[in-house]
């Protein structure tokens, strides 16, 4: 049996080298399908999971008469790696 353990966000590098983290406005933010793929969750789940977050970024367009209200989400990678220790009980 193989026991998990937590994982930081300075243990990690990216496929193009940069460490997580380090400079907040470029670190590596994904996308809501971007993560569904990689979690091997659906879309819905992930936004239900990053929608109260803090530090998620949401950029909202309101609603008009002809257009319904959108919300695009980036998930910065440290708060992904939060997200994914809480769910693996490794806070």
């Amino acid at each position: 049996m193989e026991v998990q353990q937590k994982v930081l966000p300075e243990q990690i590098r990216s496929q193009d080298g940069y460490q997580p983290g380090i400079v907040p406005c470029i670190e590596r933010h994904y996308t809501v399908s971007e993560l569904s793929s990689r979690w091997l969750l659906s879309e819905c789940t992930i936004r239900r999971l990053f929608t109260k977050e803090p530090g998620v970024i949401k950029i909202t367009r309101a609603a008009t008469r002809s257009k319904r209200s959108y919300t695009t989400m980036r998930i910065p990678e440290v708060i992904a790696l939060r997200v994914h220790n809480r769910l693996c009980g490794l806070n």
